[in-house]
């Protein structure tokens, strides 16, 4: 029997840079583009070879993480096979998928919960290398991980937020390894080592160790790598997704509606007397009434009246009344708040 290919998505930490939306619930539910990051995230492996063979394991964090994401994927994906492991301590990206070890065997594909690219995976059903690294390079790595590439295109080492720009092929936080049990064999010896940064273990150290031990690592190369980790990048990365879905017909209640493409607009949306767009989503259940909303997300169930709002990253639940003076202005307001302007 073929062993089960396992997709592997760490989502445990706190947060604190999509903050005052992770107070409510873990980063990788906050909607972007019409829908959640968490569903974004998923439309990535439609293209995985063998689809039936698939298994998904989500480490995350206590509370929000182990509360939210089982009722989600409960919900809106019950026909996958899911397992769930939760991260207490935040020790790093190596300790959480030593957490999830006893499902590690056999191939696996690790993605961050805040990483979106364009990638076709189904290469992966004839890949002879030990392990695949996804890069793109980027103007100034420092603040990433990136890969060094030998002379016969195999990964030498890796090295996590270099302090020099000259190597600039950044990891994309999507890997693909033919073993999983050599990654956590790995890890406990990057654990033995107490290989750590700022008190972290980081998956290049046990990917490191790897290729000390003669396994073949290469990257392959993309151009579209797409970031929700923080509010700013978030409303980047919906105007990107918006674009790429190009120009579609929207269906909402309500009248008199000046529509700029692209948007994405919930069927159940009710907008009056306003313009939308460009680059705006609307959650289900939105009222609009008598306001210009451009480059935000507002996701379900706001209320928004009276109001001029860009660059804005609005809540569940959330009710914004404004002057009706025309006055644009740009919020960031977690679920179920009140703003009187």
């Amino acid at each position: 029997m073929t062993e089960t290919f396992k997709i592997v998505i760490p989502m445990a930490g706190w947060g604190t840079r999509m903050r005052p939306h992770t107070f409510s619930k873990p980063k990788p539910l906050v909607s972007v583009a019409g829908k959640t990051t968490l569903e974004h995230l998923l439309d990535m492996f439609k293209t995985m070879p063998d689809p039936e063979n698939l298994e998904y394991v989500f480490i995350v964090g206590p509370f929000l993480g182990e509360l939210q994401i089982p009722a989600f994927i409960k919900e809106k994906y019950p026909e996958i096979k899911a397992h769930y492991v939760v991260q207490t301590e935040m020790k790093g990206q190596s300790h959480a998928l030593w957490l999830a070890r006893e499902y590690l065997h056999g191939p696996m594909q690790m993605v961050f919960s805040d990483t979106l690219i364009e990638t076709d995976f189904s290469f992966l059903a004839h890949e002879t290398a030990d392990s695949v690294a996804w890069v793109m390079p980027v103007p100034d790595p420092r603040r990433f991980g990136v890969a060094e590439v030998g002379r016969d295109g195999y990964v030498t080492r890796f090295i996590e937020k270099p302090q020099t720009i000259e190597n600039n092929l950044v990891i994309a936080g999507c890997y693909y390894f033919r073993e999983g049990r050599e990654l956590i064999a790995a890890i406990e010896e990057q654990f033995k080592r107490n290989i750590t940064l700022k008190n972290e273990f980081f998956l290049a150290d046990a990917m490191t160790i790897m290729i000390e031990h003669g396994m073949k690592i290469r990257t392959h190369e993309i151009s579209t790598w797409l970031d929700t980790g923080t509010i700013e990048a978030t409303l980047d990365t919906n105007k990107i997704l918006l674009e790429k879905r190009g120009a579609e017909e929207q269906r909402f209640k309500g009248s008199k509606v000046e529509i700029i493409k692209p948007v994405a607009i919930h069927e159940t949306a009710e907008i009056n007397d306003s313009k939308i767009g460009p680059y705006a989503s609307i959650g289900a259940n939105c009222i609009i009434s008598n306001s210009a909303i451009s480059e935000s997300v507002l996701e379900a169930g706001c209320e928004i009246q009276d109001s001029a709002l860009t660059r804005s990253l609005i809540g569940k639940q959330v009710k914004v009344r404004g002057r009706g003076d025309g006055q644009v202005i740009q919020l960031n307001v977690g679920d179920s708040s009140e703003v009187l302007l």
